[in-house]
C-alpha cells in the first residue's frame, strides 16, 4: 500500500470544496423563516415544524463519522457523489412533500447527504496540501461551517417573502444538483491509493483515533472554539430585543459577527505561515476565553449594551476564524491513513458541541446571561481540551 504522504498531490479548486461544504450548513436554518407558512399549508403544529430543523442538525452530525471511514476505504470521490445524490433526491422530496411527516423525514435524509460535503471537503484539502497550507485553506471551509447558519435565515426570509416556502427548499435541491455536476466533472480522486487499504488496519486506526487524547483534545477544542457560537447566534434576536433594538437589526449584528470570522480567517492564513499551529491555537483560545469572561462580567454587572455585547462577541468571532482552522488541521493530520475518519469524527464533535450549546442557551430565562455562561463554559472547556492535546503530543514524542 502506498504512503499517502509521499504520493503527488492533485489540485482541487477551493471554490468547489467551499460550495460543497456550504451546502450542508446552509440547509440548517434556511427553512426557519418558512416554518409558519409551511405549518399553515400542511396543517402541522409548531412542534412538528421545529423537528425539520432539529432533526436536520442531528442528521448532519450522525452522517459525518460514517462518511469518513467509507472514504478512507473506497475513496473520496465515490463517497462524496453518493452523499450528494442523497442530498439532492431528499431535497427534491422536501419540495413536493404532501405533509409534515414526509417533510421531516426528507429533511433528515437531506442532512445525512449534506454531511458528506462537510467531511470530505476537509479531507480533500488535507489530501492535497501539507499541514500548514492545509490550515490556510481550511480557514475558508471553517468559515463555511459558521457562515451557513448565520446567513441562512436572511436568505430564507428573502426567498420566502418573494417566492414562498417551497422555493427555499427548492434552492437547496438546485444547489445539490450543481454540486453533483461539478463534482462529477471536475473533482479527481484525492485519496491517492494504489491498492485498496486493509479494512482491519483502517478499523484499528479508527479506534486508535477515538482513544487518542491528542486527537480528542483538538476535536473538542475546535468544537468549543467554533460552533459554540451557535449559543449566541440563536439567542441574539431576544438579547437585542431586550436591549431595545428592533428585531430586524439582529440580522445586521449577526452579519457583522460573520465578518469578524472572515477577518479571523484572513489573519489565520497569515499567522500560520509565521507561527506554529499550536501557538496560534493557544493565543486564540486564551483571547476567546477572555472575551467570553468579559461578556459574562458585563452581563452580571447589569451594564450590557449593544456596543459591549458586539465588542466582546466580535473578539470571540475573530478567535473562531483564527483558531478553528489550526485545530482542524492538527486533528486531521495525526494519521495520514485515516484523514477521512478523523475529519468525520471532528465534524461530529463540532456539530454535537454546537447542538449542545444552542440547546443549553435556550434553557435560561435571561437569554444574555444564559448565552454568556454557555460561551464562557465552552471556552474554558476548549482550553482544557487543548492542554490535553498538547500533553498527549508531548508524551507521544517522548515515547518515540
Amino acid at each position: 500500500m502506498s504512503d499517502p504522504a509521499q504520493a503527488p498531490r492533485r489540485h482541487v479548486p477551493l471554490w468547489l470544496l467551499a460550495l460543497i461544504t456550504f451546502s450542508g450548513t446552509v440547509g440548517m436554518y434556511v427553512f426557519v423563516p418558512a416554518l409558519p407558512s409551511a405549518a399553515a399549508e400542511l396543517g402541522a403544529t409548531t412542534g412538528a415544524m421545529q423537528l425539520t430543523v432539529s432533526l436536520y442538525v442531528l442528521g448532519l452530525a450522525l452522517g459525518q463519522p460514517v462518511y469518513g471511514p467509507l472514504s478512507d476505504r473506497f475513496g473520496r470521490r465515490p463517497v462524496l457523489v453518493g452523499g450528494l445524490v442523497l442530498y439532492t433526491l431528499a431535497g427534491l422530496l422536501t419540495c413536493i412533500a404532501p405533509n409534515a411527516e414526509v417533510l421531516i423525514a426528507a429533511r433528515f435524509f437531506q442532512a445525512l447527504g449534506g454531511g458528506a460535503g462537510l467531511v470530505l471537503g476537509r479531507a480533500i484539502v488535507r489530501d492535497t496540501s501539507e499541514a500548514t497550507v492545509a490550515a490556510q485553506r481550511l480557514a475558508l471551509l471553517n468559515l463555511m461551517v459558521t457562515l451557513g447558519p448565520g446567513l441562512a435565515p436572511l436568505l430564507g426570509s428573502a426567498v420566502v417573502a418573494t417566492a414562498g416556502w417551497r422555493m427555499a427548499l427548492g434552492l437547496l435541491c438546485l444547489l445539490g444538483v450543481a454540486n453533483l455536476l461539478f463534482t462529477w466533472r471536475i473533482l479527481p480522486e484525492t485519496g491517492r491509493r494504489t491498492s485498496p487499504p486493509d479494512s482491519s488496519a483502517l478499523l484499528r486506526d479508527y479506534l486508535r483515533l477515538l482513544r487518542s487524547p491528542t486527537f480528542l483534545g483538538y476535536a473538542i477544542c475546535g468544537g468549543c472554539m467554533t460552533t459554540a457560537s451557535y449559543a449566541f447566534f440563536g439567542s441574539a434576536p431576544f438579547i437585542f430585543r431586550e436591549l431595545g433594538r428592533p428585531e430586524h437589526e439582529a440580522g445586521i449584528y449577526l452579519a457583522l459577527l460573520i465578518i469578524g470570522i472572515s477577518i479571523g480567517n484572513w489573519l489565520a492564513s497569515r499567522l500560520v505561515a509565521r507561527a506554529a499551529l499550536d501557538r496560534v491555537l493557544l493565543i486564540a483560545g486564551a483571547t476567546s476565553l477572555a472575551s467570553t469572561l468579559a461578556l459574562l462580567g458585563v452581563v452580571l454587572a447589569g451594564g450590557l449594551s449593544v456596543a459591549s455585547a458586539m465588542g466582546c462577541m466580535f473578539v470571540f468571532t475573530l478567535c473562531i476564524g483564527i483558531g478553528g482552522p489550526s485545530a482542524l488541521a492538527q486533528a486531521i493530520s495525526l494519521n495520514p491513513r485515516v484523514v477521512g475518519s478523523a475529519s468525520g469524527i471532528y465534524g461530529f464533535t463540532q456539530m454535537a458541541v454546537g447542538a449542545l450549546c444552542s440547546g443549553l442557551a435556550g434553557l435560561g430565562k435571561d437569554p444574555a446571561l444564559t448565552a454568556a455562561l454557555v460561551l464562557a463554559g465552552a471556552a474554558l472547556t476548549g482550553q482544557l481540551a487543548l492542554r490535553m492535546a498538547l500533553r498527549g503530543k508531548r508524551r507521544a514524542v517522548a515515547s518515540e
